[in-house]
């Protein structure tokens, strides 16, 4: 293994840390990178710290580092302990990154630099004082103990920055500094010259807004449980424990299941699923099961709901499957829907249509849509270069070309993406590329293409858009706004 870090990334001090843990449990090279250097060669950006696995993966996540060297010295993961890594990342870093560019960049002092820290500070302490546990996950150092001291260092390594009346943090961040590993860490990567030696760093992140964060306790909160009242909590519990009998009854069923007037109605739709393969339990829980879910919920709350998901049959992958088994894309088509909808049955996902995109009905929809877009000149025709294969005599999918990375030299990349490396990788890029029914060389050649005139629909489409949402929620609108903003570029 070898793990690359650099003088002056806060990242660096835990890693090296926790390196300690696993000296003597397996070979680790550590070298000093630049902070400019690239060590990941499908990063565009620089990032240290990196670990360089044996099996030539890499790891750049600070916490995935640090959890990989204490596994190896034998720690077993425990659900406090991630509690811990959790609210680190969510919670302590954005108040710290705040403190220490106050401290650093901007020259403040004080309580400008301590003020965004505070709570956190108090939170860690009061959890180690409730506990009365010298280490945050128990009576021996965890992982979430070298990740935040190596958080935190730069600046508790400052007395005016380490309050004196948090007693229990006070000692806690005193026993893990003194630690030769992290002494060690300390030297390596602030080279004595404290905070200071962050300012390279700090200086190319952006500049934090006005912090009114507040620290987020990894325990119930009281506030929470408190905001309902004795008799809202013995509802609760005497309907647990009638269990079903306490349902209310579901509304009778229709079909077809209709908008109906002065009622709340409710679409609900998950990802189609391809039919090129038996769906497993990650193809449910990934889309269909959370969607199931909240289907029955709604029912629940008498809300006249219609859930329906449906086989996605038309593309590339099915072609390639019909190929792959030596039926036609229609035979595919109808023995993988048959197979998905049985597996769906088989775990009474509550679909009140489970259809298909092949459908006469579905077809003569997308037309429709297509022809009203061809009438008022929403649709253009541009040409692009494209692979084409002449022994086989047609222009080729992405999915039908395959040869060598252009950026890392993998020799099985796709024509869309590389699954070596992970960049997207335009199939007219590949080197040596071949045709994966025939592996003949294709050639370069133009073809003419339709596409959606995006310019011309974004200028009507946020009026009518934004109507439609006058009543979701503030993120929901925001995530429609960017993309509107990224969709708005001509072709």
């Amino acid at each position: 293994m070898r793990l690359f870090v650099s003088e002056g990334a806060p990242g660096s001090l835990p890693v090296l840390a926790a390196a300690g843990r696993a000296q003597g449990r397996a070979d680790l090279l550590i070298s000093t990178v630049g902070p400019e250097e690239c060590v990941v060669p499908f990063l565009t950006r620089p990032k240290v710290p990196v670990l360089q696995l044996d099996s030539g993966n890499y790891l750049f996540s600070t916490s995935a580092i640090c959890r990989y060297f204490f596994l190896l010295s034998g720690w077993e993961q425990d659900d406090l302990t991630n509690q811990w890594l959790e609210w680190e990342a969510t919670e302590l870093q954005p108040a710290l990154s705040a403190a220490l560019y106050y401290l650093v960049v901007q020259g403040k002092k004080g309580e400008d630099v301590l003020g965004p820290v505070r709570r956190a500070l108090t939170h860690i302490d009061q959890s180690l004082s409730r506990r009365s546990c010298p280490f945050l996950a128990g009576e021996t150092e965890s992982l979430a103990d070298v990740v935040l001291w190596g958080a935190l260092y730069p600046l508790l390594q400052d007395p005016a920055y380490l309050p004196e009346e948090l007693g229990a943090l006070h000692s806690w961040f005193q026993t893990l500094s003194s630690q030769e590993p992290c002494q060690k860490a300390a030297e390596t990567v602030l080279k004595q010259q404290g905070v200071l030696a962050l300012r390279p760093y700090l200086q190319k992140q952006p500049q934090p807004g006005s912090f009114e964060g507040r620290a987020v306790s990894n325990e119930p909160e009281e506030e929470e449980l408190a905001a309902l009242s004795e008799e809202e909590i013995a509802m609760a519990v005497t309907a647990w424990e009638k269990g079903l009998e306490s349902l209310p009854p579901l509304r009778p069923q229709q079909t077809p299941v209709l908008p109906v007037a002065g009622e709340r109605n409710v679409l609900i739709t998950s990802a189609l699923p391809y039919v090129n393969n038996v769906p497993h339990l990650g193809n449910i829980i990934g889309c269909v099961l959370s969607a199931d879910v909240f289907a029955r919920y709604s029912r629940l709350r008498q809300w006249n709901t219609l859930y329906l998901c449906g086989t996605d049959e038309y593309g590339t992958a099915t072609e390639t499957k019909a190929m792959e088994e030596g039926l036609t894309p229609q035979e595919i088509c109808d023995k993988y829907h048959a197979i998905h909808a049985d597996i769906y049955r088989w775990f009474n996902i509550s679909f009140d249509i489970f259809g298909r995109t092949t459908t006469p009905q579905q077809t003569k929809i997308t037309q429709d849509i297509f022809q009203r877009l061809l009438t008022r000149g929403f649709v253009l025709q541009d040409t692009v270069e494209q692979l084409r294969c002449e022994r086989c005599a047609r222009f080729l999918a992405d999915r039908f070309v395959e040869g060598v990375c252009p950026f890392c030299g993998y020799e099985e990349a796709r024509g869309d993406q590389c699954d070596k490396c992970g960049k997207l990788i335009n199939a007219i890029e590949l080197k040596k590329p071949q045709c994966k029914v025939c592996r003949s060389c294709p050639v370069v050649k133009s073809s003419r293409h339709l596409f959606l005139d995006l310019p011309k629909v974004s200028g009507p489409l946020p009026q009518a858009s934004l109507r439609s949402l006058f009543d979701a929620s503030a993120s929901a609108t925001n995530l429609y706004q960017a993309m509107l903003k990224c969709f708005s570029f001509p072709f």
